[in-house]
């Protein structure tokens, strides 16, 4: 079991890592997988845009990229995330730094456990599992 954290043309990386890394295998663990390893990578907007036209046909920005590279019920993956878009989105939904972060972070987790978010139905799900797991951590 393995969770890092990485960075990619910028200067960052998340405060406390060890509370995150204990954190997000609980999480994993209540879901009933296993960690395996999982790598987040904080990048900027323009970093993670090329990935999104790279390797999903999208030209569009977006806060959270993530590769699967589960196997039976052991979690892997690349979590990308945008540190600018965590940034403007912690303002327009008038949250916190921290908070976003902390959302798009999990939310990287929901979709390796299997969680979709494509549907308003798998959309509205996702946001109650986000709040959830956001509320383990504030304990």
């Amino acid at each position: 079991m393995s969770i890092k954290f990485f960075n990619e043309q910028i200067d960052f990386l998340p405060e406390n890592p060890q509370v995150l890394q204990k954190w997000i295998t609980s999480v994993i663990e209540s879901k009933g997988f296993d960690a395996g390893t999982i790598n987040y990578i904080f990048c900027t907007d323009e970093y993670l845009f090329v990935l999104n036209q790279r390797f999903l046909n999208h030209d569009t920005y977006t806060d959270i990229i993530t590769f699967d590279y589960t196997v039976d019920r052991v979690i892997s993956g690349d979590i990308f995330i945008s540190v600018d878009r965590v940034k403007d989105n912690a303002t327009n939904y008038k949250k916190t730094f921290e908070n976003e972060l902390q959302r798009v972070m999990i939310h990287g987790i929901l979709h390796l456990c299997g969680q979709e978010d494509k549907s308003e139905s798998d959309n509205v799900e996702m946001h109650t599992q986000e709040d959830l797991y956001l509320q383990w951590l504030e304990k």
